[in-house]
């Protein structure tokens, strides 16, 4: 009698398999409109959303990196006077709402007269749709902002997630998906992938040091705009699959 179930389950196993293989095969293959991309897509939206879920809950709990807010906070306002308060000025303000806004415009007429379709769908969900998400994860959150006397800014919004370091990551990290694609060169990818990552960090670094942020909030905005990439990008080139797939049949 027990030699029974023993066989019946052997059998399911040599069928299961397969489909197995053939499941794991489909989800790592660079082809298909169910492909790598979504696989990549997927783990990298799951790990995002576990960073930043560690860092909300690090917040929210007056963790460790809370100690560290408040001692960057307090070393940078006590060098607010220095040579780099021009400059930070200058980086914060050209990445405001309006800022990004404008330059992610630009490129989207870019992408319109070249004929990258998916490009400027992408573009529209990841700018807009980021900065929507931004605002409602500070209403979720509600932490006030740093406070000090004579302070360089003064904001009366929330301040976790940052907006700024969120405009920057959603808008440079697609320009430096974007040109990845077209650009030939390794070096060349290297270089963009390079500058697009100083770029959010210098926009990070003005909003902590001009006392905008901490640097939690900032770290929490890049992780939720990769996050939010990694879900439009791989939206946008699934999207093109399947129509290209529904025309070559």
């Amino acid at each position: 009698m027990p030699l029974v179930p023993a066989v019946a389950h052997r059998s399911t196993v040599i069928h299961f398999h397969p489909r197995v293989r053939s499941f794991v095969a489909a989800r790592l293959s660079p082809e298909g409109e169910l492909g790598l991309h979504v696989t990549v897509g997927a783990l990298l939206l799951m790990l995002a959303a576990a960073l930043f879920g560690n860092l909300a809950a690090d917040v929210v709990s007056h963790a460790d990196i809370t100690r560290l807010d408040a001692f960057l906070a307090n070393w940078f306002h006590g060098h607010k006077n220095s040579a780099w308060t021009g400059p930070m000025l200058f980086i914060t303000n050209t990445h405001d709402v309006l800022g990004v806004s404008l330059m992610a415009s630009a490129l989207g007429l870019y992408f319109y007269l070249n004929k990258a379709r998916y490009w400027l769908i992408c573009l529209i969900l990841a700018v807009p749709g980021g900065q929507l998400l931004n605002v409602l994860l500070k209403y979720i959150f509600q932490r006030a902002r740093p406070s000090f006397d004579e302070p360089l800014l003064t904001l009366s919004t929330y301040s976790f997630p940052s907006g700024h370091t969120l405009g920057a990551t959603v808008f440079y990290g697609l320009l430096a998906a974007y040109l990845v694609c077209v650009v030939p060169r390794w070096r060349m990818r290297i270089l963009v992938v390079v500058g697009a990552c100083a770029m959010v960090a210098l926009v990070a670094l003005s909003r902590v040091y001009l006392g905008a942020h901490y640097l939690s909030d900032v770290l929490a905005a890049m992780v939720e705009g990769c996050g939010w990439l990694a879900v439009c990008i791989t939206s946008c080139s699934t999207l093109r699959r399947q129509r290209a797939a529904r025309i070559t049949e």
